[in-house]
C-alpha cells in the first residue's frame, strides 16, 4: 500500500510526462488541420482538405499498398522464423547451439550501413533489386536475430514441467509448440509482430537503396519525395506524415494491451 501523497505524486508525474509526450502530437495534428502555411488552426473550421490534397499530390495510394505488401510479407516471415528458431534454441536444443545462437545474435550488432553495398550487388546479380520481394527478404533477414532472441527467451520462461507433462502424454514437438507454447506466449508473439510491423513500415534507408521505380516505392519514400516538393507547406507535410503514420497508430491502439503485457511479462528474461 502506498500513501495518498505518494499516489498524488505518481499521478502528477505521469500527467506531466503525458503532456510532454502528447504535446508534439497534438501540435502536429493542429498543423495538419490548419488552412495555411502558418500552422495556426481555427478550431471552428478545421481544414480536412489538406489530407485529400496530400494524398493525391503525394501518390500515397500506390505507396501505401506497396508498404502494406512489403510489411505484411516481412512480418509473417520474421514471426514464423522467430517462433521456429526460438523453439529450436529454447526448447529442443539443437546441435552446436552454443556456437550458432551467439552467431545469430551477432546480427544485432551489425549496422545495415556495413553490408548494404555488397548486399546490393548480390541482390542485383540475382534480380532482386527494385522489387518488393527483394525488400521483403532483406527485412526478414534483418529481423531474424532479434526474433530468435525474443522467442527463445519467451519459451525458456515457460515452466519445464509443463513441457515434460505434455511429452509424457505423448505430445510430439509440433504439438507442444502449436498447442501449448504458442497459446501461452501469445502476448510475446503479438508484441514481436507489432515491433516488426513498425520497424518495416517506417524503414526508409533500405527502401531508398533497393527501390528505384516510383511506381512501386513504399510510403516512406513517397513521403520523402512529397517533402522535397512541399518544403514550405508545413500543413501539407504534417498531413502527409500523419497519413503514413496512421497504420502503426491504429495497430498499436488495438493491440496495446498485448504489447504492454508481452513486455512486462518478462518476454526477454533468461
Amino acid at each position: 500500500m502506498i500513501s495518498r501523497a505518494e499516489r498524488v505524486l505518481n499521478h502528477s508525474v505521469l500527467l506531466l510526462v503525458s503532456v510532454f509526450v502528447l504535446f508534439p502530437v497534438v501540435w502536429f495534428l493542429f498543423t495538419a488541420l490548419s488552412p495555411n502555411r502558418s500552422g495556426q488552426l481555427d478550431l471552428l473550421q478545421p481544414h480536412f482538405d489538406n489530407f485529400v490534397t496530400a494524398w493525391n499530390a503525394g501518390g500515397f495510394g500506390p505507396a501505401m499498398l506497396a508498404s502494406a505488401v512489403i510489411t505484411i510479407g516481412a512480418v509473417v516471415g520474421q514471426t514464423v522464423l522467430a517462433i521456429l528458431s526460438g523453439f529450436a534454441f529454447g526448447v529442443l536444443g539443437v546441435a552446436g547451439q552454443k556456437v550458432l545462437f551467439p552467431l545469430i545474435l551477432f546480427g544485432l550488432m551489425i549496422s545495415a550501413e556495413v553490408f548494404i553495398i555488397p548486399l546490393y550487388y548480390t541482390f542485383q546479380a540475382i534480380g532482386l533489386t527494385n522489387s518488393w520481394l527483394g525488400l521483403i527478404v532483406i527485412q526478414i533477414g534483418m529481423g531474424v536475430p532479434f526474433g530468435a532472441f525474443w522467442m527463445r527467451a519467451t519459451f525458456r520462461a515457460v515452466p519445464l514441467s509443463l513441457i515434460e507433462a505434455a511429452e509424457m502424454d505423448g505430445a510430439r514437438s509440433w504439438r507442444i509448440l502449436w498447442q501449448i507454447l504458442l497459446p501461452i506466449s501469445r502476448p510475446a508473439v503479438l508484441t514481436l509482430a507489432l515491433l516488426s510491423f513498425m520497424w518495416t513500415w517506417n524503414d526508409f534507408f533500405l527502401s531508398l537503396v533497393f527501390i528505384a521505380d516510383p511506381a512501386i516505392q513504399p510510403a516512406t519514400l513517397a513521403l520523402g519525395v512529397f517533402q522535397g516538393k512541399n518544403t514550405l507547406d508545413v500543413n501539407l507535410l504534417a498531413a502527409g506524415s500523419l497519413i503514413v503514420a496512421v497504420p502503426v497508430l491504429i495497430l498499436y491502439a488495438f493491440f496495446q494491451r498485448h504489447f504492454i503485457s508481452g513486455v512486462l511479462n518478462g518476454a526477454i528474461k533468461e
